[in-house]
């Protein structure tokens, strides 16, 4: 074996490996998707409690990831990295033995607050083991898992939920979890630990920023179920969230030794690049939450259906990988990018036309209008966003950038559920508003259903209450319906301001030369 050869492998080999933790980190946000049902059922869950069981995973990365920079120059990437796998892989198997949605929330939240380093240590192991050219492609598998992950996880936990039970979307993650944490201490070498940062750290800063992300969140989680700031505890976390967002900027700019690298947010590419990431974000996300909960609960899809109604998304993305790749070599980076955030505010455009009838053959093309942009999307985020940053900042802003696109997602989420409550609510008045005795079909499905229900046995009596019930259930998914399309419709209009945000950004040339061994 040649010198270059062995040199090629010892920094494929670990990259691999960190490659597949973060793909594993970024699977579970969605991989119980397609399963939320089953999950409630076995959990005894409420509706609206159902969704926590995502967006306490998604919260709980949020507060960590801003942290792996400063994570990792204390515990080094080696024993950071295998820590959060073996962190990772416990927290699954809890999630496995949940007994309630109580506890399954719970672990979930350890379980994302664990394994949450993987993500942004993964993306800066590019730029350590790889240079030039070789960057750009580094930056497009990254960009591929980020986007990709997601889209397979209700594909593959359908398939599992179907195959074996809920409970195995998490005892699966157990093996592969362990070869991960073990291969990670083989291999991973890229810097040392430095325990004196732990002295005189800013844990006033950490404090403050797990205040600020958590009261965030739980106001846009909840807020639509109890009428927003009409609810005490609502208002008080919005205050508690906003004071101790500002206290918290305020510190990380006046700190000498910030944990979050908030002056990074001073050059343009990365800035720029961040909110590119948050919209991304809440496209991947907030599509994947609201595509099988409409298949799920309008469709009456399971598990496995509903995995398989999707699955083209997912190929779809793999398709963009090498086309993208191909088009970078002779193409500016940004257009490639506006052509993928433009191609997603299309997609998200397609689905504006949903109807209750709609199954895997009608979203055929808009999911593969949404999936095949998604590297175009997220990979040149990466290159232009961080590529542009000094390496001595690459750790700490890293950090920053993955938790705008999970915080993306987590608004995303949020903001979809908000939509389908309130406008849920609204287009059933305005359906029901028509549904009068003067409204002639009306009036016949009426009488027809109430024929139905009263030639069965015993039911003469109830008819005409059966058949009020089931126009009911009829106006009641017409109305969801037309909630989830204005969902997509929101969705839409974030995508066409990140593409007109995204020629700000300056085209960057890959360094030439790998980030030295240690960066502190």
């Amino acid at each position: 074996m040649s010198a270059g050869t062995a040199s090629w492998l010892k920094s494929l080999l670990p990259f691999v490996v960190m490659c597949f933790g973060g793909f594993m980190a970024l699977l579970d946000i969605q991989i119980v998707a397609s399963s939320l049902q089953d999950i409630g059922g076995g959990l005894s869950a409420a509706q609206d409690q159902i969704s926590w069981v995502q967006t306490a995973y998604l919260i709980a990365e949020i507060v960590v990831i801003p942290l792996s920079g400063w994570l990792t120059r204390v515990f080094s990437t080696r024993w950071l990295f295998a820590a959060s796998a073996a962190g990772f892989t416990l927290t699954s198997f809890l999630c496995g033995l949940a007994w309630n949605i109580d506890s399954m929330i719970v672990f979930r939240a350890l379980q994302g607050l664990l394994g949450a380093s993987m993500i942004p240590t993964m993306f800066t192991s590019s730029f350590y083991y790889f240079e030039g050219q070789r960057r750009v492609y580094a930056a497009a598998v990254i960009g591929t898992i980020a986007s990709v992950a997601p889209t397979l996880g209700p594909v593959i936990g359908g398939w599992i939920t179907d195959t074996l039970d809920w409970h195995w979307l998490f005892y699966i993650n157990f093996v592969p979890g362990i070869l991960v944490t073990l291969l990670t201490v083989l291999l991973v070498r890229i810097d040392e630990p430095d325990w004196k940062l732990l002295k005189g750290a800013d844990y006033l800063g950490i404090a403050l920023m797990a205040v600020a992300l958590g009261t965030l969140e739980y106001v846009l989680e909840e807020g639509s179920r109890w009428n927003w700031f009409d609810d005490a505890t609502i208002r008080h976390s919005a205050w508690v969230a906003a004071i101790a967002g500002l206290l918290f900027v305020i510190r990380s700019l006046t700190c000498a030794r910030p944990v979050v690298d908030l002056q990074a947010l001073t050059n343009r590419n990365f800035a720029v690049g961040c909110f590119l990431s948050f919209v991304t974000g809440i496209g991947i996300f907030s599509t994947i939450y609201l595509t099988p909960l409409f298949l799920g609960y309008v469709r009456g899809f399971s598990a496995w259906q509903t995995g398989v109604a999707i699955f083209s998304t997912g190929a779809a993305s793999l398709a963009g990988v090498p086309v993208y790749i191909l088009l970078a070599r002779k193409f500016d980076t940004r257009w490639l990018m506006m052509f993928g955030l433009a191609l997603f505010g299309a997609s998200m455009w397609s689905f504006s036309y949903i109807t209750s009838e709609w199954s895997g053959k009608e979203l055929l093309v808009p999911q593969i209008l949404r999936g095949f942009p998604q590297v175009f999307a997220v990979a040149p985020a990466v290159t232009l966003g961080l590529g542009s940053l000094p390496p001595e900042r690459l750790k700490y802003a890293s950090g920053l950038f993955n938790m705008m696109r999970n915080l993306g997602g987590a608004f995303g989420i949020a903001a979809s559920g908000a939509i389908l409550n309130s406008r849920t609510n609204f287009h059933f008045d305005a359906i029901a508003y028509h549904l009068t005795p003067a409204n002639g079909p009306m009036d016949r499905l009426l009488a027809g259903l109430a024929h139905r229900y009263a030639a069965l046995p015993g039911s003469l009596d109830q008819g005409h209450a059966a058949a009020l019930k089931a126009l009911s259930q009829l106006v009641y998914r017409e109305a969801a319906t037309l909630a989830y399309a204005d969902a997509f419709r929101a969705i839409m209009l974030a995508f066409i301001v990140a593409t007109l945000l995204a020629p700000l950004l300056r085209q960057v040339a890959p360094p030439k030369a790998p980030l030295p061994s240690d960066t502190h």
